[in-house]
């Protein structure tokens, strides 16, 4: 069970979301449905149409889109690995808000941390795996 985190002063809803080297602090309350990310909006932050939709399809699993307003401060990595992070967050911080929408969003692997990295560069080779080429003459 994800561990339930609320705002001592606002009573919000938290939850860290985290993909490659993005990390999403989340912050949901009742509202109207609006979506903030870094002080813009989630079409302005996120041009590409899937990263908006990674976000939003957590709240729309759960019926929740048109109902809380969601605050989130990214950073790191690309665009991608912050739409992941976020979608990550969103459903932590979702849990937080109503514990009975947790099954579902267990179900639907919102709650799995996508645990894949770039590997590191290793000493005498290119990259992470590629060595030097090999030179017959």
């Amino acid at each position: 069970m994800v561990a339930v985190k609320k705002d001592k002063i606002t009573g919000d809803s938290l939850g860290t979301g985290r993909r490659k080297s993005a990390v999403a602090r989340v912050r949901l309350r009742a509202g109207t449905g609006q979506i903030t990310i870094n002080d813009r909006s989630l079409e302005n932050f996120f041009t590409i149409e899937q990263d908006q939709r990674s976000v939003t399809e957590v709240l729309e699993a759960v019926g929740q889109r048109g109902i809380v307003d969601v605050v989130i401060r990214v950073s790191g990595g690309g665009t991608t690995g912050q739409a992941g992070a976020c979608r990550m967050g969103i459903a932590r911080a979702l849990v937080s808000y109503d514990s009975e929408l947790f099954p579902t969003l267990r179900s639907e692997g919102f709650l799995t941390r996508d645990s894949r990295m770039k590997e590191r560069k290793k000493y005498g080779l290119h990259g992470a795996r590629r060595g030097v080429q090999f030179s017959k003459r």
